[in-house]
């Protein structure tokens, strides 16, 4: 798995078209940021009804333009599919993209964030209180920690806003989708950049992969 390079981070990653006709053809529109969990879950499934269009995964960092995105996604593609399915939760959105996605009749996965479903999110809820002060990293977010968020936050910069940004975090919680000791090592050297302990959970795909299951 370490061998394949995630895709850059404003890119669209796109697998339209590639459905056989006749089979429930589902286009997955999803957050480039889990590009390589669904091409994986794609390959390992044999799910070859879903063709895959990623937006880019930068979007997190102005969530208020993902509805806008989804939306000319959809409208753009939705005739040549039997069904649209938005791969994003609620992602900062306050509420806005289950809104917009109600209206457009496409359904997306439930919850507030990739970190509640990679995990599951009843068990990311039942946490609850216990990481009130943890801060999140996926796979993705680990090989792409400098392009998200050392970067956006200017610290490559001003190294003396770590303490404004982060000095309320405890712990930086690994959400590992993959057994990988390099990931492990490189999550565990950004929680010593932050100032952070570290914790390392393997969650796998958590709620995406029965979510996908259920699709076609």
């Amino acid at each position: 798995m370490t061998g394949t390079a995630d895709p850059p981070p404003d890119n669209q990653l796109t697998e339209v078209g590639l459905a056989p006709e006749g089979r429930g053809r589902v286009l997955l529109l999803a957050c480039g940021a889990l590009a390589r969990e669904i091409l994986d879950l794609k390959r390992a499934n044999g799910w070859d009804h879903l063709d895959l269009l990623c937006l880019p995964a930068i979007l997190h960092n102005r969530p208020e333009r993902i509805p806008d995105a989804v939306e000319e996604a959809v409208r753009t593609h939705r005739a040549a599919y039997d069904g649209v399915f938005v791969v994003y939760a609620d992602c900062g959105t306050g509420g806005a993209l289950r809104a917009r996605c109600d209206a457009l009749g496409v359904e997306m996965v439930p919850g507030p964030h990739c970190y509640a479903f990679l995990e599951g999110v009843e068990a990311f809820a039942a946490r609850g209180e216990d990481e009130m002060r943890c801060f999140y990293l996926t796979d993705f977010l680990v090989r792409q920690f400098d392009a998200f968020v050392w970067r956006p936050l200017g610290l490559d910069r001003y190294p003396e806003l770590r303490e404004a940004y982060f000095g309320q975090y405890e712990t930086l919680v690994y959400q590992a989708q993959t057994d990988d000791p390099a990931l492990d090592a490189l999550a565990r050297a950004h929680a010593a950049r932050l100032g952070l302990g570290y914790r390392r959970r393997l969650t796998g795909y958590g709620d995406l992969s029965r979510v996908l299951g259920q699709l076609g």
